[in-house]
């Protein structure tokens, strides 16, 4: 088996381990907010293809992205290009019953473009679902490398070049920077902080803490 077909089965695929743990994440999605499949939501640096796979689909989502707006696009969805972080008014002008993001924060660019990240998403609504892996987990996560996101940047940078289990390999020195550089993690310190009055549900994989999700409403 090649190193990334064994990534396939183990992270990425549906039938994997992470994809099981996935499924399992959307199964609290739709008991903490039972009338998901009413509610029309936005999801910040999402894409249309996770909610065309899930099990509850809303009636309406809206997904915000960095990436080009697919040539086809489902009647029950729309795509903008926009950046989460500094959103247009055409967006901020509009309100809607939820804002999903998963394991996006860790990627917007530092502790102040998280801040506009979280303004973002108490601006479009009430309620909120955001999940991102947690700092201190001893696997990181987009490189499947143990105590990777502790290291020294220049090693970090190695790794993201050569690492074999590596999501989205870099084939240049600095692809792989750059790879490294808009990757951090965050603690639930931090995410409380952009968060304060969320409730902050914890997932775990052998008793550790693996991920973070900032929900509101609270209760």
């Amino acid at each position: 088996m090649g190193i990334h077909a064994l990534r396939f089965r183990l992270v990425d695929g549906a039938d994997s381990w992470g994809g099981r743990r996935r499924e399992r994440r959307a199964g609290w999605l739709a008991e903490t907010f039972p009338d998901l499949a009413q509610m029309s939501i936005i999801d910040l640096g999402g894409r249309v293809d996770t909610w065309a796979r899930a099990t509850v689909r809303p009636k309406h989502v809206h997904v915000v992205n960095l990436e080009p707006v697919p040539a086809e696009i489902p009647e029950w969805a729309e795509v903008d290009h926009g950046d989460a972080c500094a959103l247009p008014a055409r967006i901020t002008n509009r309100r809607y019953d939820l804002v999903f993001s998963n394991s996006v924060l860790e990627h917007v660019g530092g502790h102040e473009r998280r801040l506009r990240f979280a303004e973002s998403v108490h601006l479009l609504a009430d309620a909120h679902w955001v999940q991102t892996p947690y700092r201190y987990f001893p696997i990181e996560p987009h490189w499947i490398a143990p105590g990777m996101q502790f290291l020294p940047v220049r090693i970090r940078t190695t790794l993201a070049r050569r690492w074999p289990l590596a999501h989205t390999p870099a084939r240049s020195l600095d692809g792989a920077l750059k790879q490294v550089l808009w990757t951090e993690l965050v603690d639930k310190t931090q995410m409380r902080h952009y968060f304060p009055e969320s409730r902050i549900r914890v997932e775990r994989l052998a008793g550790l803490p693996k991920s973070l999700i900032a929900i509101a409403p609270a209760a």
